[in-house]
C-alpha cells in the first residue's frame, strides 16, 4: 500500500510548492496579457521613502493596485493624488511574496489626454466595425521596391534616421521624400493630399507615412477620420511607421503593416532588400524555402528567449525586490511603533504603581497628624486659656495663686491678661 501523498501525486501530476505555482502564473500573465493603456482614478496614493509610488487605478467597477518606480516616475509630467483620473500604460506583473497581481506603471496621462484617447477608442471601434482593418484587406509588401515614397516632414529626425538605416545597410532602391505636415491644424489634410499625389503618379512600389514619436496630441494628426480612410483606401502598399515603440495610432490599423518607428520601416525595407539578395545569391526555390522556415523558427525561439529573458533579467529582479524591500520596511516600521507603544505604556504602569508606593506620600499624612496634635496642645496652653478672657495671678515669687484664702491684704501679686501683665494688691 503506498503512502497517501505518493498515490496523489501519482494520480494529479507532480505537487507543486506556493512559489512555483505562483511563479507559474506570474509567467503566464506576464506572457498572456501585452502591456497596454488603463484609465481609471488614483485612489489610496502611498508614497515610498525608496521613491516609488504606489496606488489603486479604480472605476465603477474594480479597482487594480499599480507601483510606480522612482526611475519612471522622474519622467512624469502629471502630479499624482488621490481622486485624479488619469491614462497610465504598463504592463501586469505578480509580487510573488504576496501572491497578488499589479500594474507596473511607466507612464501617465492627465484627464485631458483620456478624453482624446476616449475619442481615439471611439472612432478605432466604429471603424473596425466598417471592416477598415480587416487582415484580409493587408497585402504584402514588394519584396524589392525600386522606388518608396516617405509622407513625412523633411525637417525632422525621422527622415534622416531613415535614409540612415538605408544607406547602412546597402539599398539599393530609389527613395522619395514627400513633404508635408505631420503635426498641427491641417497636417491630416496635406498627408491625404500627398498620399492621392503619390498614388496617381504611378512612380511609387512602396510608400511610408510616418513621424517620429510624441505625445498623443503630436500624433492625432494620424486619428484624424479622413487621413485614415485614405490610408485604408491607398492603392500601393504602405508602411505606417509612426512615434515610438509604445505609441499606436489609428494609421497603424489601416496600413497594410505597422512598424514601431521610422528606424523600424526603414530596416524592414532593408531587409526586404537583403533577403532578395540573399535568394539570389542562393539562386534556388528549395533554399528560399529553408531560409523562410529556418527565419521562422528562429523568431519563434527569439520571441521565447525575449519573453523568458524579460522574466529573469536584472531589471525584473531588481523591481520584486525593490518590492519585497519596500513591504519589509513597512512591516518594520509597523513593529517598531508597536513595540515603542507597548513599552510606552509599561512605563505608565510603573510610574503610576511607584507613586502609589513612594514615601512622600506617608510624609504628607504623618504631617497631617503632626498638624492635627499640635493644634490640639495649642488650644490647652495657658497662652490660649488667657485669650478666652482667663487672668492668671501669681504671688511676688511668681507662683501662681489658686484659691483667694490665705491672702493677706495688702500683699502685692500680679496678674497676667493675653495682653500683659499688672501689678496689683490686696486689699
Amino acid at each position: 500500500m503506498k503512502p497517501s501523498g505518493e498515490l496523489f501525486e501519482e494520480e494529479s501530476g507532480r505537487v507543486q510548492t506556493v512559489t512555483e505555482f505562483t511563479r507559474r502564473v506570474r509567467e503566464l500573465l506576464k506572457g498572456g496579457l501585452p502591456a497596454g493603456w488603463v484609465r481609471g482614478e488614483i485612489s489610496n496614493l502611498r508614497a515610498q521613502a525608496s521613491g516609488h509610488f504606489y496606488f489603486s487605478l479604480k472605476d465603477a467597477g474594480a479597482q487594480l493596485g499599480c507601483v510606480l518606480f522612482r526611475g519612471d516616475a522622474a519622467r512624469q509630467s502629471v502630479v499624482l493624488k488621490d481622486g485624479l483620473q488619469v491614462l497610465v500604460y504598463g504592463e501586469v506583473d505578480v509580487y510573488e511574496a504576496r501572491g497578488q497581481y499589479q500594474l507596473i506603471v511607466r507612464a501617465v496621462v492627465d484627464h485631458g489626454v483620456g478624453r482624446l484617447q476616449q475619442q481615439f477608442d471611439e472612432l478605432k471601434r466604429r471603424l473596425a466595425a466598417e471592416g477598415l482593418f480587416e487582415p484580409a484587406k493587408k497585402r504584402a509588401l514588394p519584396l524589392a521596391p525600386a522606388c518608396v515614397g516617405f509622407i513625412t516632414s523633411p525637417t525632422g529626425a525621422a527622415v534622416q534616421d531613415f535614409i540612415r538605416i538605408l544607406r547602412r545597410r546597402d539599398w539599393r532602391g530609389r527613395l522619395v521624400v514627400l513633404p508635408a505636415k505631420v503635426q498641427g491644424a491641417g497636417a491630416a489634410e496635406e498627408m491625404v493630399a500627398m498620399l492621392r499625389t503619390a498614388q496617381e503618379s504611378g512612380l511609387f512600389d512602396l510608400l511610408v507615412i510616418g513621424r517620429g514619436g510624441g505625445s498623443i496630441e503630436d500624433l492625432w494628426a494620424f486619428n484624424e477620420e479622413p487621413l485614415v480612410r485614405a490610408v485604408a483606401a491607398c492603392t500601393v502598399p504602405i508602411i505606417s511607421a509612426v512615434g515610438h515603440e509604445i505609441d499606436t495610432t489609428l494609421c497603424d490599423y489601416a496600413a497594410d503593416i505597422r512598424a514601431e518607428t521610422p528606424s523600424a520601416a526603414a530596416e524592414l525595407i532593408s531587409s526586404q532588400h537583403l533577403n532578395c539578395v540573399e535568394r539570389v545569391l542562393n539562386a534556388g526555390t528549395a533554399i528560399e524555402d529553408i531560409a523562410a522556415m529556418r527565419l521562422e523558427r528562429a523568431r519563434q525561439r527569439l520571441d521565447h528567449a525575449r519573453s523568458r529573458l524579460r522574466l529573469l533579467s536584472p531589471a525584473a529582479q531588481i523591481e520584486q525586490n525593490q518590492l519585497r524591500l519596500d513591504d519589509l520596511a513597512n512591516r518594520l516600521g509597523s513593529a517598531l511603533r508597536h513595540a515603542v507603544q507597548e513599552r510606552r505604556e509599561r512605563l505608565g504602569q510603573a510610574r503610576a504603581r511607584l507613586a502609589a508606593a513612594s514615601p512622600e506620600r506617608r510624609v504628607q499624612l504623618e504631617s497631617h497628624r503632626l498638624l492635627a496634635l499640635w493644634k490640639r496642645l495649642e488650644s490647652a496652653s495657658p497662652q490660649s486659656v488667657l485669650k478666652r478672657g482667663f487672668v492668671l495671678v501669681r504671688d511676688e515669687q511668681g507662683n501662681p495663686v489658686a484659691r483667694a484664702a490665705g491672702l493677706a491684704a495688702g500683699r502685692q501679686l500680679v496678674t497676667e491678661f493675653a495682653d500683659g501683665q499688672v501689678r496689683t494688691r490686696v486689699e
